[in-house]
């Protein structure tokens, strides 16, 4: 990423491998419960399996009260620093880049962009947003929101080697492109699809005037066109006999 960012071009960057990621999540966990103990920098899984995460990173909350996110290096309850570390990096990234929503300590919901007009009554959906900046920022992809009562949502990125995704495949890259196109509110389908390439480490080369784009792995390729306004007009797809 470089040049002129905005919060809607980092939250494109990161919608469709967060996707994935979360699909993982859901994967190894299962049907679940969690507890955490942020003092000792604990999160856990319990329920279908049971999972303690190898590290927990806070980045912050959504309280429904005073309609707004607090990013965690900013909360007075004033949390360990390696807790609230990536929380740091992602101000760092926001006052390098000019982008205001992560660097202020606390923005209002309306600030966060992609929201219908009730996203003000939603901690939830400003959780799961601002969490997926965070992604690209820290390079950390799996996330957890969750209630901490009066309907306040604490939101977390966190770590274990099982979390990490597996090769790609055809058929998991292909229900990715096409749950997030049919689900995912994304600005910019062609900036979108070719950061998930990118970073899923695939092969992603632009005709000349960034109509189409052919995005290879092993066994596959995948040719996306585009219409005037960067929208997917077409998709098809060929694999190749292990």
């Amino acid at each position: 990423m470089s040049g002129t960012l905005t919060l809607a071009n980092v939250l494109d960057d990161a919608a469709l491998l967060s996707l994935e990621h979360q699909l993982r999540l859901e994967e190894v966990v299962g049907r679940h419960n969690w507890h955490m103990d942020l003092r000792e920098g604990l999160f856990e899984f319990t329920g279908s399996r049971n999972l303690r995460c190898t590290r927990v990173h806070l980045l912050g909350s959504a309280a429904p009260g005073p309609q707004s996110w607090l990013w965690a290096w900013a909360n007075p309850t004033g949390y360990s620093e390696s807790l609230t570390a990536a929380s740091v990096k992602v101000r760092e990234f926001g006052q390098q880049y000019g982008i205001p929503e992560l660097a202020s300590a606390e923005i209002p919901f309306t600030a966060v962009p992609g929201g219908p007009a009730d996203f003000r009554l939603e901690p939830a959906r400003v959780a799961s947003t601002l969490l997926d900046a965070a992604k690209v920022v820290s390079g950390v992809w799996t996330s957890y929101h969750a209630d901490v009562g009066r309907g306040t949502r604490a939101a977390f990125l966190l770590e274990h080697p099982e979390f990490q995704l597996p090769p790609p495949a055809f058929p998991r890259v292909m229900r990715i492109l096409q749950q997030g196109l049919a689900e995912m509110p994304l600005r910019d389908q062609r900036r979108a699809i070719h950061s998930y390439a990118r970073l899923r480490q695939l092969g992603a080369a632009f005709n000349h005037d960034y109509t189409e784009l052919s995005i290879t792995g092993p066994g596959f390729g995948i040719q996306v066109s585009f219409d005037p306004q960067g929208r997917v007009s077409n998709m098809s797809a060929t694999t190749t006999p292990a």
